[in-house]
């Protein structure tokens, strides 16, 4: 007959390990060779039989202490149905052991509370009020605790029982073979209680659904993408559980002026033709008013005026942002003949010396020309 191994050595532990190492040793054997998870190999069984038997007896005091003192010997008496050798109990202790892995194990219970679901509401502000700032009104459908039955889904004067096939728990146990196997009760769908007299205003769920009508207030500085959560307006919990979260998303409404970039504002300046060419003062709007800008003259379309603080404090930030206004040199339209005289003979004078008063164009023209070259 083949000689036992030392059971420190099956579990790979020194002699003065705790109760706590032993158990983890034997959690980590057993998952490398269950043999469940290894049908291709015939030794993972009998690896396996003998982790089991070496954790049976290490992870009592009684037997390790006999053990510790006379060897396999000093326990070789207490091995007769129930002990080390016999796997009919084996379910028990690896329920133990994987208990938190599993959520089961006989010394945890499943809790039967459920937080409820969180609720996204999409929302859509001007540009004006995510700079100033604002606070409106919002109507959500949503899932809240029966007012008739408090949320124990029993009749008004009545009240749950116990389930009787899992004692409340939620969740039962099967012997398969040597492993065991922890299920949803049937008889109560895992709630642990049984409701033999339904309310008749949520049919026994506790909720019902209605229309809430809520304020939110919108920060100034919000922008795309940003979140406003509102703690425990979501959907009411399951059996007394907490309610979960409304989260308000934005999205910014497109604005006839602006373009937003972070907490810059961009806008077109159009301008005139005569004004590029001399010079001169707009008005300009910003969101909390209007500015002047002082155009210098021989201004180009494509010119970018900044003007400083003009933009949007984004909440994250301590500083406002900036105005950048881009110059559009307008080309005049629905000329009179007089207009068109005069733009003609400007058109004259400016060809006698073209590349002083056109330089671009004139660049430009060189660049072609280069070109067909």
């Amino acid at each position: 007959m083949a000689q036992e191994r030392d059971y420190y050595e099956v579990l790979g532990i020194n002699r003065g390990a705790s109760d706590d190492e032993i158990k983890k040793a034997f959690k980590k054997l057993a998952m490398k060779h269950h043999p469940d998870r290894n049908p291709d190999n015939p030794n993972a069984e009998a690896s396996f039989k003998e982790a089991k038997i070496a954790y049976d007896i290490l992870s009592d005091s009684q037997k390790r202490a006999a053990y510790d003192q006379f060897g396999h010997a000093g326990v070789n008496q207490n091995m007769g149905g129930g002990g080390a050798g016999d796997f009919s109990d084996f379910g028990d202790a690896f329920g133990d052991i994987f208990g938190d892995i599993f959520g089961g194990g006989r010394s945890n219970q499943r809790s039967n509370v459920y937080r409820g679901a969180d609720l996204r509401y999409n929302m859509e502000v001007s540009l004006d009020q995510a700079y100033k700032g604002t606070e409106t009104k919002i109507k959500i459908p949503v899932m809240s605790v029966c007012k008739s039955c408090s949320g124990t889904g029993a009749k008004k004067g009545t009240s749950p029982s116990t389930c009787g096939r899992c004692q409340g728990t939620g969740q039962i146990r099967m012997q398969q073979g040597f492993f065991s196997v922890q299920q949803t009760c049937p008889d109560c769908n895992g709630t642990g209680q049984i409701i033999k007299d339904p309310c008749p205003d949520c049919n026994g769920t506790g909720r019902v659904q209605e229309t809430k009508t809520l304020s939110v207030k919108i920060p100034a500085g919000v922008d795309d993408g940003d979140r406003i959560r509102l703690s425990g307006e979501g959907e009411a919990g399951v059996n007394g559980g907490p309610s979960g979260d409304l989260y308000v998303v934005i999205s910014l409404k497109k604005h006839e002026i602006f373009e937003r970039d972070g907490g810059n504002l961009h806008c077109e300046m159009p301008i005139s033709f005569s004004i590029a060419a001399l010079g001169g003062e707009i008005e300009v709007p910003t969101l909390d008013g209007s500015a002047k800008i002082k155009i210098p003259a021989e201004t180009q379309s494509g010119a970018v005026f900044r003007l400083r603080g003009k933009g949007i404090k984004p909440i994250r930030e301590s500083q406002y942002g900036d105005l950048h206004c881009h110059v559009v040199v307008e080309t005049p339209v629905r000329l009179n003949e007089n207009q068109k005289k005069l733009l003609k003979e400007l058109e004259k004078l400016n060809q006698v010396d073209s590349g002083k008063h056109s330089p671009r164009s004139e660049t430009w023209l060189d660049k072609v020309k280069d070109f067909f070259a």
